[in-house]
């Protein structure tokens, strides 16, 4: 670069190790025959150099040039440059002063010259001698430069902004204190870079913000506080059906409804952001500009911090709100057809009419809009799980799940764990994490089947959550919290059990809030026909049978029954029947059923003559089936019940093989 004086050189030199300390000046002391021009550079005058750091300009326009120009008037030399990189080797001028003038800005090659190191870093000061150690081709220069001053600009984050220097055809004065000048000026310079850097990127965030605005698929909004659109994106113009040469000047409550909810929401969405109040998520009803067409939007809206004007938000919402609006007709709709359907007959799958039944149902319906602990009782077969299921689907939980565990089916072991879960290695064969029951209830309603089985140590962690709403999973130190309604169901006497140890009295009464008592099928037999007629219809279709009429002996016959097994059994004999029917009438064969009940043994309430004919009645099926308790054939399928209840019960009616048995 012929222009500047001070390039001096193209071939790259590897500095000397003393020059490559980043902050260290280099003394490069003057030899003999150097080829200097002039005398050397006088002492630094501290009053001029004072003068000059005070006389640079503020205008940012001219800044760098009259730094330039102050800074060779402070240190007594000809040339002073403030520079830039723009390449791994190249820079430009931000203002140079030469001799006695600016000149333009240049651009030129770094490579070989001493403002190589500077720029990356290091402080060069060259005192003398410098036409030797960085030689210049002579068509490119025409001035030997003797001495040289160069210190980078290096902003906070460690990046070169740029760099000054200073340079003469004379050598420099061994003085400190030039340094520490040009490191002010130095000081100067960088805080204007930097404020150049920090201009740069303001101005390229606004324009990203701005690109943002307009193409963001959400809508935006700039509004005065009466509701007057400023601005809006693509988005918005898009949603609301605008033009963009209608912006300006429209009212956004203009696009509102004339019905009074409509009105009532936007005013008071609008009074609050007058308020200084941040709104979020209010849901609003508009018509659209351009065709009136019903729109919803989900809205947003801050004052901006000045109060000039508001910043919103909205999404458009219209096809979430026209299917919630059609669910809740559909829901209305099922509803209504579902409380006809009960009015008829049942509640539910609860099919009956008997004065014992009814009540039971009122029960439910006054229980089921609370959140009380139920405690459900009776005989085994006598619909339990039914009462749950019906509590459930009446109660405002009816939208969580309802999470079944029937306590006596499962191993005492793993009782907790299907409870509670556990952690990964709680125990051998836990290889991974298992959420249980009352974390899948969130929210909704769990039904503990025979919660009498319960071991004693689990209704510890049971008692705690009902009290506290809390527990630990199995091998884990974390405390969950759940909100989940407990039904409890027993065919036990949970009293007596309280009584012989068995079951926590606290336990017993947190459950018992709400007890419900299930009446046995010999107790509303007015319910047999239509549990028979609704039984029929049930399952013929699943056996493939045409059923047109049942046998009037049949109903007679199932109506005076005892139905030990309750509506499980009856059940069970009905889908027997069903199998084994050849004709239209269906037939229920008196084998098929146990001799009936004498009328003074229905009317028994005692309860040791009730265990006497539970006793009689599970021996003589065991010894049909050859006491084989499980299977197609077994027991438990003869009686109705669950292979682990009927063994419950022998247990409990003290029943054992005989040990002369094979």
């Amino acid at each position: 670069m012929s222009e500047i004086k001070a390039r001096v050189g193209q071939k790259s030199r590897k500095p000397e190790p003393d020059e490559r300390i980043r902050g260290r000046i280099t003394m490069s002391p003057v030899e003999p025959g150097s080829g200097m021009l002039g005398a050397p550079i006088a002492g630094l005058d501290i009053d001029v150099a004072l003068q000059a750091l005070v006389e640079i300009t503020d205008s940012h326009d001219r800044f760098f040039g009259d730094l330039a120009r102050q800074m060779a008037k402070a240190l007594g030399v000809r040339h002073a440059l403030v520079a830039v990189p723009v390449g791994p080797k190249r820079a430009v001028t931000l203002g140079y002063w030469n001799v006695d003038a600016l000149a333009p800005d240049l651009e030129w090659d770094l490579s070989g010259s001493p403002c190589e190191d500077v720029v990356v870093g290091h402080v060069r000061n060259h005192l003398s001698g410098l036409a030797k150690r960085f030689p210049a081709a002579p068509a490119q220069t025409s001035l030997t430069i003797e001495s040289y001053l160069g210190i980078p600009l290096t902003a906070t984050d460690g990046k070169v902004l740029g760099y000054l220097c200073v340079f003469d055809p004379r050598p420099m004065p061994a003085d400190p204190r030039r340094l520490s000048f040009i490191q002010i000026f130095g000081e100067r310079a960088l805080a204007e870079l930097v404020r150049l850097r920090v201009e740069r990127t303001l101005t390229e965030s606004e324009r990203r913000y701005r690109d943002l605005f307009d193409e963001a698929p959400i809508a935006y909004v700039h509004e005065d506080l009466n509701s007057r659109f400023i601005r809006a994106n693509r988005a918005a113009l898009r949603i609301l059906g605008l033009r963009p040469d209608e912006v300006v000047g429209t009212v956004g409550l203009s696009l509102v409804p004339d019905t009074l909810d409509a009105q009532r929401r936007a005013r008071e969405a609008v009074e609050s952001i007058g308020r200084g109040t941040d709104t979020s998520g209010v849901v609003l009803e508009l018509r659209r500009k351009d065709n009136a067409r019903p729109i919803w939007i989900q809205w947003w809206s801050k004052p901006e911090p000045g109060g000039k004007f508001t910043r919103t938000m909205f999404v458009d919402i219209t096809d979430r709100v026209l299917l919630e609006q059609e669910q809740a007709r559909l829901q209305a709709q099922n509803l209504y057809l579902r409380e006809e359907i009960k009015s008829v007959h049942n509640f539910e799958e609860i099919v009956g009419q008997s004065p014992a039944l009814l009540s039971v149902l009122e029960k439910v319906e006054r229980v089921a809009k609370t959140d009380a602990s139920i405690l459900i009782t009776g005989e085994t077969g006598t619909g339990k799980e039914l009462i749950a299921r019906a509590v459930h689907s009446a109660s405002r939980r009816h939208e969580k799940p309802l999470i079944k565990l029937n306590c006596a089916a499962l191993p005492k072991g793993l009782i907790e764990s299907e409870l509670f879960g556990h952690e990964k290695g709680a125990f051998s064969g836990a290889i991974q994490r298992r959420i249980g029951r009352f974390e899948l209830a969130q929210g909704g309603t769990i039904f503990l089947d025979e919660i009498g089985e319960v071991p004693s140590d689990i209704q510890v962690k049971l008692l705690r959550v009902l009290q506290e709403r809390e527990f630990e999973r199995l091998g884990g130190n974390h405390t969950i919290q759940v909100d989940v309604r407990v039904i409890a169901a027993t065919n036990r006497d949970l009293r007596k059990a309280v009584r012989d140890g068995d079951f926590r009295e606290d336990l017993y009464y947190r459950l018992n809030v709400f007890p419900i008592e299930l009446p046995p099928l010999r107790d509303r037999r007015d319910d047999i026909p239509r549990l028979v007629k609704y039984f029929v219809q049930k399952y013929s279709l699943r056996v493939d049978r045409r059923i047109e009429s049942i046998d009037l002996d049949t109903m007679d016959r199932l109506t005076s029954y005892a139905w030990r097994g309750n509506v499980r059994e009856l059940q069970n004999i009905i889908e027997r029947a069903l199998i084994l029917s050849t004709t239209p009438v269906l037939r229920v064969e008196p084998a098929m059923l146990a001799e009936p009940v004498p009328a003074e043994a229905q009317s028994v309430n005692a309860r040791g003559d009730l265990a006497a004919l539970q006793r009689d009645r599970i021996l003589e099926v065991l010894e049909k089936t050859n006491w084989i308790i499980e299977g197609d054939r077994g027991a438990a399928k003869v009686l109705g019940l669950h292979p682990n209840t009927l063994r419950g019960r022998m247990k409990k009616l003290d029943l054992s093989r005989p040990v002369n048995r094979e």
